[in-house]
Formats: structure tokens, sequence, C-alpha cells
């Protein structure tokens, strides 16, 4: 079986965890006999690739013929006009136009206070597609045009018949896997990492959630990462419950689990680690109140927030606020043998997420024998039964807890004991397995 797949990022260039879940899941896929090719926006570097155990293709820098052009712009007309309406803005410029693109048109699909997207148009000639991939200001305009370079190439190089199934990951990717499922009556799966509610509570982009509606409404299955996921994609987009299926995320095993040395320093000292993007979704505000807490009990302890985002500055000036600066760490964003690091050197790993629809990390951080501390507003705590949980919003409570593994090394130790039980099942190979359950379903369905 061959399986089209779109995603946003991919390693070694990631920006947080659904770059290592798909990197995971293919790689188990592999295993499992099934081929991947795996198309982004935008590779670094050689800007086409070969990954050991799948095609990692750029959509970058695709040459769409002009009656490909054609194509595609009806048939992202009629997959649009479903829900919304279009307008077309006779204008002949875009964010991060080249000397190639600057010839494509925008049309604004507008809808009733619902979405609008850009959809390039077509002249009598081949026009090549340049696309960044990153998470910038112009993301949403970014996404549709990943969209019709996807189909151009789909159709182009695999005449779109080459391959069983389309599977896209999260709302950057739906709109290319929507328009290749129009395209060629494939079976089309959506994979939910996370959703619009999880990423902004209440206060949320209603650009990005019609176009998270769209994709979960178009897919053959949707695929939630936990219970938690679910539950939102049924209640909040209206996802018909026979048509959501879990499959719980997993962490790799790395081959060797590096041994750092710990500094006299570390020895002296308790360590307790927060990683993560600092935005509302992963609750840091509540780790810094919860640690002004526990420094008021055990000053002794030093708190690290290693990770990037928007409230990262709020943060900082909190724990000046607090006079916490000589016991809390700010080593911005890591990756690699930093956060190997990080984790050997740490007594105790804690996820206080207001929405965690599943959360890789806590796995992570038990392979380096740390003992977590989830919120119970987490997916992972689905699998994590033996995990300390607690609500994200009980600061109290948090600092209980926090005080409670760091005083009693026995506790800790019972916890790791626990949980690397628990972490024998938790694999990418079960998750593939279910996943392949759901291609040949999906596959048996149509025929």
């Amino acid at each position: 079986m061959r399986v089209l797949m779109f995603g946003w990022e991919f390693p070694p260039h990631i920006s947080g965890g659904l770059g290592t879940a798909c990197h995971g899941i293919t790689q188990a896929l592999a295993r499992h006999g099934i081929e991947t090719v795996f198309m982004v926006p935008h590779i670094k570097g050689s800007g086409q690739g070969m990954d050991s155990h799948l095609r990692l293709l750029s959509a970058s820098g695709t040459t769409m013929e002009s009656t490909t052009a054609r194509r595609i712009l009806r048939t992202n007309q009629k997959v649009w006009k479903r829900n919304i309406a279009i307008r077309h803005v006779e204008s002949r410029l875009f964010p991060y136009a080249t000397e190639q693109s600057f010839a494509f048109q925008q049309h604004q699909i507008h809808g009733a206070q619902e979405s609008n997207t850009i959809v390039t148009d077509y002249e009598n000639q081949s026009q090549t597609i340049t696309l960044h991939g990153e998470y910038g200001h112009d993301l949403i305009q970014e996404v549709y045009r990943y969209g019709q370079a996807a189909a151009a190439m789909a159709l182009q190089e695999y005449g779109g018949k080459n391959f069983d199934v389309i599977h896209m990951h999260d709302w950057m990717t739906y709109p290319a896997g929507m328009l290749v499922k129009e395209l060629t009556s494939k079976p089309l799966i959506a994979h939910l990492h996370s959703t619009e509610y999880d990423r902004s509570g209440e206060h949320i982009n209603p650009e990005v959630a019609a176009i998270e509606k769209a994709g979960l409404l178009a897919a053959d299955i949707v695929i939630a990462v936990s219970h938690l996921t679910r539950n939102i994609a049924i209640t909040r987009y209206g996802v018909p419950k026979e048509r959501v299926v879990v499959v719980h995320n997993a962490v790799s095993r790395r081959q060797a689990i590096q041994q750092y040395q710990p500094t006299p320093l570390c020895q002296k000292e308790k360590r307790v680690l927060f990683m993560g993007r600092v935005t509302f979704q992963k609750g840091p505000d509540y780790f810094v109140e919860a640690a002004h807490l526990v420094h008021q009990r055990m000053p002794n302890v030093r708190f690290v927030m290693a990770g990037s985002g928007d409230m990262l500055s709020r943060m900082v000036r909190r724990v000046g606020q607090l006079r916490m600066g000589s016991h809390f760490h700010f080593p911005g964003f890591m990756r690699g043998k930093d956060v190997d690091r990080m984790y050997a050197v740490s007594d105790l790993y804690v996820m206080p997420s207001v929405s965690e629809p599943f959360g890789i990390a806590p796995l992570e951080a038990i392979l380096y024998d740390v003992p977590v501390l989830l919120s119970n507003q987490s997916g992972v705590s689905e699998v994590l039964r033996n995990a300390l949980k607690v609500d994200f919003w009980d600061t109290r409570e948090m600092a209980n807890k926090i005080c409670a593994v760091l005083s009693y090394p026995r506790l800790a130790a019972e916890m790791i004991k626990n949980c690397r039980e628990e972490l024998k099942t938790i694999t990418w190979d079960r998750a593939a397995s279910e996943v392949i359950t759901t291609y040949n379903t999906i596959c048996h369905a149509g025929g």
C-alpha cells in the first residue's frame, strides 16, 4: 500500500511535537510494509530529499502547467464553494513573491464571518509556486498556496492514481488533502494532533477554525490522538462519532540513552523542568505560580522553563516580580542533545497544559527516569495511569505534588518503575497497526 501524506514539518527541521509524531508514525508504518510519500511545503537545504524510511518531497518549486492550473483552480473553487462564497480580487501581489510566482493572481474567498483564503489564478503558461513553509504572519495564505502546489505535484508526478490513501496532518494540510481528494477520488484521512480550541481556548481564530472544520468534515475518517481530542472533533466541529477513531501517540526509543554527569550545582539542588511552547495552551503561567509556592517551602529548587513563545517575556517579568530570578532559568528553544541533557539533569518534569491533545514530552522524560506530573487536561494522561496528575488551574495542589516528589525519593522511584512498565505498550508500532486498520477500512469501503 502507498500513502500520500501531507505534513507541515519533518525532522530535523521541527518546531514542536507535530514533526516528531509524523516521524515516529511513518517509521513504524515502514516497518509494517507501508510505502509513504511525505510532502511538506519546503525543505531547508537540498530542497528535496529521501529519508531512510520514506520519500520526502518539497512542494516549493513545483511547476504547474497551464492545463493543470486551470483544473486545480476550478476544483479549488468547487471545494470551497460548498461552505463559502467566492469573490475575485484583481491583485497581483502577495507576500514572498518571486520573479516566477509574480504572475500568479490572488483570489480571496470570503465567508460570512467564517473564513477567507487566497487562491492563485492561471495564465496560458506554466508557473512555479515558491513556498517558505514557516509559521509566519501570512500562514493562511501559505497554507492555501501549499495546497495548490501539493495538488499539482500529485497530479503531475503520480497522475492522481499511484497511491491508495491520502493522509493529512493538522489544519495546515487540510486544503491540500481536500483538493487532492476532489481531484482523485482517493479516500482521505485527517490526523488530528491539535485543534484551534486547544491552542486558543474560546478566543479562536475563525479562519483557522473554518479550515479545520472543513477538513474534518471532508475526511472519510478522522484519527484523533486522544479521547479528549476526539470529543472536541465531535462536539465543536460536528464530526459524526462513527467517523472518529482514537490512536494514541507514542515515543521513539533511542538506540542508547545518553548519560550525563551532573555538575556540582546539580548535585546540590533539585531541578523541575517545563519544556514546550511558552503559549496559552501549555499553561506556563500556572507553572510559574506553582513554582513560587514550592520556593517558599523548598528554597533549594531550581525551575527551568525551556522553550519559546508569545508568553515568554511575560513569564520572565512575572518571575522577576516574584523575586525568583536566581532560581529560574530560561534556556530558550532546545533541540537534539540539548533536550536529552535537560531531561537527564532534571528531577521532575511538569506539563501543566490547559488543553493538551496528547503530549509526547512526558514519555521522553520517562525514558530518562524522570518522574512526571501532568494536567488532567492532557491526552497522555489517558495512557500514563501511574503518573501524578492535577488540574492545570490548581496551582496549590500542583505545588504540593512537586514538593512530595522532590522530598520522597521512594515515591519518585516507584512512579518511574510503574511508568516505565506502561511505556512498554506505548509504541509507534502499536499506533501504526491501528492506523493500517483504518487504511484498510476506508479502502475496502471504497470498493
